[in-house]
């Protein structure tokens, strides 16, 4: 009986423990910057980006910032209208010639826009 108790004890404690730690631990976020966007156009410009990455950043909702959000739709659109992911693998670029000149359009108007809010 006493082996019992003491195995309950300890199952008791540990469950109760781990139960506690979930409850006050909070999920982690993850806010997109002008900076991330900036080096995630800087690497697709340079032909050094790969799909996943740019799905992960351009693919998660900005909700903190309506101009980064609206940078990201542009960027996702620019991806609709002349992405080529299947030469990726390739070690082409990931945008035609002509979303490569918007994307670098873009690029420099999001540089500008930050270097505006930074003063």
């Amino acid at each position: 009986m006493a082996l019992y108790l003491l195995v309950f004890g300890v199952c008791f404690l540990v469950i109760g423990s781990v139960i506690a730690v979930l409850m006050t631990s909070r999920t982690p976020r993850y806010r997109t910057e002008p900076k991330d966007l900036l080096a995630l156009f800087d690497k697709a410009l340079s032909s050094q980006v790969s799909e996943t990455e740019w799905n992960a950043l351009i693919g998660y909702p900005i909700r903190h910032n309506e101009y980064l959000e609206g940078v990201r739709r542009r960027a996702a659109h620019l991806m609709d209208q002349h992405g080529r992911r299947w030469q990726l693998a390739q070690g082409k670029p990931l945008l035609n010639d002509e979303g490569q000149a918007e994307l670098q359009a873009l690029r420099d108007h999001l540089a500008a826009h930050s270097a505006l809010h930074a003063r």
